[in-house]
């Protein structure tokens, strides 16, 4: 008997694995971003700052209970989507209508 090719069919647990890493990365990536922005605009920083924790809020809620098996209960995965939603919604309203940084290029 041949092992599957893919490595998910190995360890299916290594997918919900990767998704925690990701809500992280990306909680992590808007703290620095909402740092980063905060020296120069604290109106647009002090936003991006507070979506960071609620990305890694939403990351640690939309788990399933016990980390071990099961699937994320659908009302879950509606309240991720529509938090994602916003997120990236807010994001995009702070780039183009925040405080603008005037670049003169020459």
């Amino acid at each position: 008997m041949r092992p599957p090719e893919d490595l998910e069919d190995l360890d299916p647990g290594l997918a919900r694995a990767r998704t925690e890493l990701a809500w992280t990365r990306t909680a992590i990536g808007f703290a620095a971003l909402g740092a980063a922005v905060l020296k120069t605009a604290p109106a647009a920083g002090v936003p991006v700052l507070a979506m960071s924790a609620l990305i890694y809020g939403v990351g640690r809620w939309s788990r399933p209970p016990g980390r071990t098996g099961g699937h994320a209960r659908p009302r879950r995965l509606l309240v991720v989507t529509v938090a994602v939603t916003l997120v990236s919604l807010v994001a995009l309203a702070i780039a183009f209508f925040g405080p603008a940084t005037y670049i003169r290029i020459r």
